[in-house]
């Protein structure tokens, strides 16, 4: 349990350095059996120690010494209805921030958008962070999908570990840096229907099962 909570603290202190945050926004999760570990609210990452992240359940209480982050219950829902998902992270990143606030979903301008299983990276409808009705609206966008915007806020991805999740986020970033560069020449020329379907069939069997 220890290593979970330490493995949890690498992979939030490593945000910054990525790019995908600054300060105490954004926040990472990870499942531990019957509930998660999740980083607490208000807390820099850098003075983070194992004792300073709470177990939630799924009931919404927690054990520990420090409240959770405020956007809990969008992690909680995500590991409540996706068993697949291990990890969440959300993080208020520049070119996501900067897409999610035009409240723009990302089209199939590039093949990489289909790591996120599906054609589009969707951007969820804005509610105020932390509330229900953002969980709701977010685990809306993610249906079928490892990730996507959330209006006005910020990025949204759900991971099988710690590592997965850190990896989505970046490619996710890293998308979205693209498409904000290519709109500044000109629409770009999007893949069809057909190719986004072929690339979607290629990636059942990329990398390593």
């Amino acid at each position: 349990m220890s290593d979970l909570r330490e493995q949890l603290i690498v992979t939030a202190r490593a945000m910054q350095p990525a790019g995908l945050n600054r300060g105490t926004s954004g926040n990472v999760s990870v499942r531990c059996g019957e509930g998660f570990f999740i980083t607490p609210t208000g807390l820099p990452y850098e003075a983070l120690i194992a004792d300073d992240i709470p177990l939630m359940a799924f009931d919404g209480s927690h054990q520990g010494s420090r409240k959770p982050s405020s956007e809990w219950r969008f992690h909680r829902d995500l590991y409540a209805s996706r068993p697949e998902v291990g990890a969440v992270l959300h993080a208020h990143s520049p070119f996501a921030v900067s897409l999610a606030c035009l409240r723009r979903a990302i089209p199939p301008f590039h093949y990489m958008i289909a790591r996120f299983g599906g054609d589009t990276i969707r951007c969820a409808d804005y509610a105020i962070f932390g509330s229900p009705e953002l969980s709701t609206a977010a685990v809306l966008a993610m249906q079928g999908r490892k990730g996507c915007l959330l209006a006005n806020h910020g990025l949204l991805v759900a991971g099988r570990d710690l590592a997965d999740a850190f990896a989505l986020a970046v490619e996710l970033e890293e998308l979205c840096e693209q498409y904000w560069r290519t709109c500044q020449l000109g629409e770009p020329v999007l893949l069809s229907a057909a190719e986004m379907a072929a690339v979607l069939e290629k990636f059942q069997s990329y990398g390593q099962q």
